[in-house]
């Protein structure tokens, strides 16, 4: 006999709530940069960007063993990528073992299992798309928030320290340890299941005149998906270059700021991504795609703007505020792609199209590679503020030219 679906809800939350501290990179490289003193902005934001990259490789490869392998295979194999992954970066003597490590087997992980929690509840509340995403990528958003205050008071930081190597193996052990015992009680739900909760299916959604339910190859034949997919990248590489720089945006505004405070400003970006991932997951259930896209390319705009004020005054309380509103805004991006992938192409191909569509973090996971360039190159992330604010503001074209066709 199955669980309650709200217990499955806070099963799925707590494993993307360790998935998603692949996310606090920002913080959790800090000990790195003061421990390998030679090593560049750039080279350190490239681990960031092939974590994405991964992850979105992870989320295709779960989207394609979908149906046919249990999901708590789909959680048990993550949690033994996680542990592989965070043993090869304790060791990290050159990038590129971390890149192999974070960036390859931690992205891979993350993503395998979070387009696994994501098919499964998608299934389980076929009545709720919207806001059972936003919930769950809430844990997901807040992740690095907490990550980050329990990294931050464990893990001393300055050149000849290491203690990060003790961190990383200690993820690595927790995060295994959590999905072996997840997995035991995580299923996908029949028929019969969601009839016996009483779950009301909705009636089919029409799309001007006709019922969609495709597979990967009909729609990525769709304009619509086209447009949609520059949409997410446009957003996406904005959230990625804002993540993984904003601990030195911080600290260029308030050098003279603790370390602790850094970590806690810092985290109020996960904080009010999580919280946006509701609030936007639910928006999208009740005012539908349009309202929902240009609200998140606005907000996400002007917050760079007040990014970019707080820099150039070096205030840090606007720092804060800044934060506060970039990551509520960007909250708005994952249960966006969610909701639209199930709304607008059907339910019976989910998982595989929602993993395609995921595959904009390879062209939006270079935002924090090019954020850490644009440092290198002006000695300032003031630059990096203006191609975010840009990326808000090019959103909105996207968004204006997107049909149901």
């Amino acid at each position: 006999m199955k669980l309650n679906r709200w217990i499955y809800v806070a099963i799925g939350v707590v494993m993307l709530l360790f998935a998603g501290l692949v996310y606090a990179w920002s913080v959790l490289s800090l000990p790195i940069g003061a421990y390998f003193t030679d090593w560049s902005k750039a080279q350190l934001s490239l681990t960031f960007t092939i974590c994405m990259m991964s992850f979105c490789v992870g989320c295709m490869a779960g989207g394609m063993v979908a149906g046919k392998l249990k999901v708590r295979f789909h959680v048990w194999i993550s949690g033994g990528l996680f542990l592989t992954g965070f043993l090869l970066a304790s060791q990290a003597g050159s990038p590129g073992m971390l890149y192999l490590g974070y960036g390859g087997f931690c992205g891979f992980a993350s993503g395998f299992v979070y387009n696994a929690v994501l098919s499964t509840m998608s299934a389980w509340f076929p009545d709720k798309q919207g806001l059972i995403s936003g919930i769950l990528l809430m844990g997901f958003g807040i992740s690095s928030f907490l990550v980050g205050k329990v990294y931050q008071a464990v893990t001393p930081s300055g050149e000849g320290i290491e203690a990060w190597r003790n961190s990383f193996l200690g993820f690595g052990i927790v995060l295994a340890a959590v999905f072996a015992l997840c997995g035991l009680f995580f299923a996908k739900p029949s028929k019969e299941d969601l009839k016996a909760q009483n779950v009301i299916l909705p009636e089919k959604k029409r799309v001007r005149g006709e019922g969609l339910d495709i597979d990967a190859r009909q729609m990525v034949a769709r304009p619509s998906f086209w447009i949609f997919f520059l949409w997410t990248i446009a957003v996406g590489g904005a959230g990625m270059a804002l993540i993984s720089q904003a601990s030195g945006i911080a600290k260029e505004v308030g050098p003279e700021v603790e370390a602790g405070m850094i970590a806690t400003i810092v985290g109020l970006i996960s904080i009010f991504n999580g919280l946006g991932r509701v609030f936007f997951g639910n928006l999208f259930d009740k005012k539908g795609r349009k309202i929902t896209m240009t609200v998140v390319g606005l907000c996400f705009g002007l917050s760079s703007v007040i990014l970019i004020g707080a820099v150039a005054w070096k205030a840090f309380a606007l720092v804060a505020v800044g934060f506060i509103c970039c990551g509520f805004s960007y909250g708005g991006l994952n249960p966006s792609i969610s909701a639209y992938v199930n709304d607008s192409y059907g339910a019976s191909h989910y998982p595989v199209n929602f993993s395609v569509m995921n595959l904009n973090l390879l062209a939006a996971s270079f935002g924090g590679t090019i954020a850490g360039m644009l440092f290198d190159a002006s000695g300032s992330y003031m630059t990096t503020l203006f191609y975010m604010a840009a990326s808000g503001m090019v959103s909105l074209v996207f968004t204006m030219g997107i049909r149901r066709i």
